[in-house]
């Protein structure tokens, strides 16, 4: 099956994020969200977005007007009556997504693919909400998503062979490389990702270096591009919180215990970019 009609779930960062790159790759995209003012900030980001690409002579106007043209918002999620493979791309709690899921099931046609852009939570616990768990897979998108080129598509154990394949296809049509995990917490990426950034705030919260030689040490020493502190602001630290929780919930590992310094951070607000403090401190402008 081509998938020619897409469904994004959810209008924030993510989901606007991965709604423009499928309608710059051609797709038609329909953005559904629980509310009207959600919605309004999801289409206001993908048109600030796609204006940057246009003033930085990356789109022309024709550009901007035949993706615009590929996508629709609305607040109803019987519109994704027609799309061939939904994204998911809610909060990261697993009843709402195993609500939500359980929704789609009934309203996406059958051969539609159900698919969660989830960092962390098991997909085969999404999939039981359906009655097609063979067509529920994890499409796991990147920050932002069209900067990002990797897209990590994750497999539950009762994912068919050609819902992976109609996937990576998906995903190579839209620009992305395409790596193939398990379903086990982290997947790919974070597993390796969340116990580097805990070291980071454990040498940190220790006083062993400066939050800025840490950071210089992985930027120039190991030719990040941008250091751990510096990475976990970007990513927000609530959001890395909730990962270590869940991987070590699933792990029991102390390399995913989240250190005391991050808990106590996010605890006081401090949750990196977005809202203008967390390792570093942000003007407006670099808020998100």
């Amino acid at each position: 099956m081509e998938i020619r009609t897409v469904g994004i779930v959810g209008a924030g960062l993510m989901g606007s994020g991965i709604a423009e790159v499928c309608a710059r790759s051609g797709l038609r995209t329909r953005v559904a969200e629980a509310g009207e003012e959600l919605l309004a900030t999801g289409r206001q980001r993908v048109e600030k977005s796609l204006e940057r690409g246009r003033l930085g002579g990356k789109l022309s106007d024709d550009d901007v007007e035949r993706i615009s043209g590929q996508l629709s918002f609305s607040t109803d999620l019987d519109e994704l009556g027609d799309c061939d493979l939904v994204v998911e791309a809610i909060v990261e709690r697993l009843p709402d997504k195993v609500e939500l899921f359980g929704r789609l099931d009934h309203i996406v046609p059958e051969h539609g693919i159900l698919s969660t852009n989830t960092s962390s939570l098991p997909i085969m616990e999404i999939a039981r909400a359906t009655h097609r768990p063979d067509r529920v897979i994890g499409t796991h998108f990147f920050n932002p998503a069209p900067v990002m080129k990797l897209l990590e598509v994750v497999r539950t154990i009762a994912t068919s062979d050609q819902t992976l394949a109609e996937t990576r296809a998906l995903g190579e049509k839209l620009g992305k490389r395409v790596i193939v995990a398990q379903d086990r917490g982290g997947f790919i990426v974070n597993l390796l990702l969340i116990p580097f950034l805990n070291n980071a705030v454990r040498l940190y919260e220790s006083g062993f270096a400066t939050k800025d030689d840490i950071d210089e040490g992985m930027r120039l020493g190991c030719g990040h591009p941008m250091g751990p502190l510096q990475l976990l602001d970007y990513i927000g630290l609530d959001t890395a919180l909730f990962v270590c929780d869940a991987l070590y919930e699933e792990y029991a590992i102390r390399d995913y215990a989240a250190p005391p310094l991050l808990k106590r951070m996010v605890a006081a607000g401090y949750l990196g970019r977005k809202t203008g403090r967390g390792f570093y401190t942000y003007d407006a402008e670099q808020q998100r």
